[in-house]
């Protein structure tokens, strides 16, 4: 039988919090080692990708690795007149000073007025409460990635990391609204999903 999304959420939620210190950086460089050999991941220049809060895949090691790379790294920023995520380039000083701001829903974000639109970006990297075998993702519940993605006239590869717990067997129900992932990389497995 399946969980209701509520109970789900509530479980998934409960199994981050559990993760140790050593846990989350073990899974961290495994993501990482996979996220190397990513063709679309080597292939990418500009990356939008998030910094973690909450329990999901930690991204410093990703980010210090692609600025090794000279990509360039854009962070979301929630733009409160629409609730739609625009994108902010940061600089590998930026990044290491730790000069964000603290939204009222707890994460960073960085300090800026203005952003690009996702279209600018080549990939972008999302959290996920949750992913099935289709690619379907359950995310923290504001629908700021669906919404931004939505009215996106070209969309970046859309690829989810998280723990391996968080993908799971069970299909959900997508909404008219809902924005599949393309691909999702665990510490133990790499997904390509058809869209």
């Amino acid at each position: 039988m399946s969980e209701t999304f509520q109970t789900l959420r509530k479980r998934l939620r409960k199994q981050r919090r559990k993760l140790s210190l050593f846990q989350q950086k073990q899974a961290a460089i495994k993501v990482l080692n996979r996220l190397r050999q990513d063709i679309v991941f080597k292939r990418s220049h500009c990356i939008g990708i998030y910094l973690d809060a909450f329990g999901e895949i930690q991204t410093q090691a990703i980010i210090e690795h692609c600025f090794k790379q000279q990509k360039k790294i854009f962070l979301p920023l929630i733009c409160n007149m629409n609730q739609r995520l625009v994108w902010v380039e940061i600089s590998k000083q930026q990044y290491r000073n730790r000069r964000f701001a603290y939204h009222r829903l707890g994460m960073q974000q960085a300090m800026a007025t203005r952003g690009v639109h996702v279209s600018h970006l080549d990939l972008l990297i999302l959290p996920l409460l949750a992913c099935d075998a289709w690619g379907s993702r359950i995310g923290m519940g504001g629908g700021y990635y669906d919404r931004t993605l939505a009215n996106a006239p070209y969309r970046p590869y859309r690829l989810g990391i998280a723990h391996h717990f968080q993908f799971v067997q069970q299909t959900f129900i997508r909404q008219p609204w809902d924005q599949p992932l393309d691909g999702l990389i665990t510490p133990e497995t790499s997904l390509r999903f058809k869209r």
